[in-house]
């Protein structure tokens, strides 16, 4: 892994201490391993979270998955074995795929066997995924501007784009992908030099646009979108932000350093692992 990558993760990591509860937190789950996505699975009324559990870019094999209730309880915690050290995931074809560095790895959603591993060529550091409506799924590689796209077995770069300025959260919304960007010019404390941004990328041009009054206001990690609100984290601050077309991103909920790659029921809920607290916590949306 990237040297800067590994040392910026890891004094974040350090530094933590337990946050507050939040207003609207239903519950908050302990015991992971720096959870970095939480992802619904709504067809087993279930909630999947990546472990780390080591160095976000070492392949140390330490890697696993759990599986939550929607209540918070830990139903497994090593439902999927033989991972690296994993982070976004999404669902496709009764198969669960995980962003794993240079790898895609497949996990057979009714057993929890790890069934695939798809190495992507020239990637560096994926991170998050997600699925379009026809089943292809989408991995950002947040240290290359770039985003790969899989169908099947098959992966292939979608696009390529200074634009996407370190693209960490990716979501499908209908024609599109949602990023969320890091920002550009790392710096070894993983600030940057220019803020990251909330970007929409055209599933058939593959045209890379600006959201409108969502230009360059923070290090962003995960982002979902529940109708037409966007909700988006930012990593190194904790904050958790909602963004309406037309408007500008609005400061909802604040925790420690470390939130990551936000899960949602896609009605209400929010799932936001706190990577650097080993916990997952539930929140109601207003």
């Amino acid at each position: 892994m990237n040297t800067l990558v590994t040392s910026a993760f890891l004094a974040v990591i350090g530094s933590a201490s337990v946050p507050a509860a939040q207003a609207g937190e239903l519950w908050r789950t302990a015991g992971l391993e720096q959870p970095e996505s939480a992802l619904f699975d709504a067809a087993n009324n279930r909630i999947i979270v990546s472990n780390i559990s080591g160095n976000p870019g070492e392949a140390d094999g330490n890697g696993y998955l759990s599986v939550l209730s929607v209540d918070g309880k830990t139903i497994t915690q090593h439902w999927a074995d033989g991972m690296d050290a994993p982070k976004g995931m999404a669902i496709a074809g009764g198969k669960l795929y995980i962003a794993d560095i240079t790898k895609v790895r497949v996990v057979d959603l009714a057993s929890g066997k790890l069934v695939a591993s798809i190495a992507v060529p020239n990637a560096v550091f994926l991170n998050d995924m997600t699925s379009d409506p026809s089943g292809k799924v989408y991995v950002t590689d947040m240290l290359a501007d770039a985003i790969y796209r899989i169908d099947g077995d098959r992966p292939e770069l979608f696009v390529r784009d200074p634009m996407l300025a370190s693209p960490n959260g990716v979501f499908a919304d209908g024609n599109r992908l949602i990023v969320a960007s890091w920002g550009k010019g790392i710096k070894p404390d993983f600030s940057t030099a220019e803020p990251g941004s909330l970007l929409s990328v055209d599933l058939s041009s593959k045209v890379v646009s600006p959201l409108p009054g969502a230009q360059k206001f923070a290090d962003l990690d995960g982002v979902i979108a529940i109708g037409d609100t966007i909700y988006a984290t930012a990593y190194m601050t904790g904050t958790l932000y909602r963004y309406h077309a037309g408007g500008v991103p609005e400061a909802v909920a604040h925790f420690k350093p470390g939130s990551a790659d936000i899960g949602t029921d896609g009605k209400s809920i929010l799932y936001v692992p706190r990577m650097n607290e080993s916990e997952v916590a539930a929140m109601k949306l207003d």
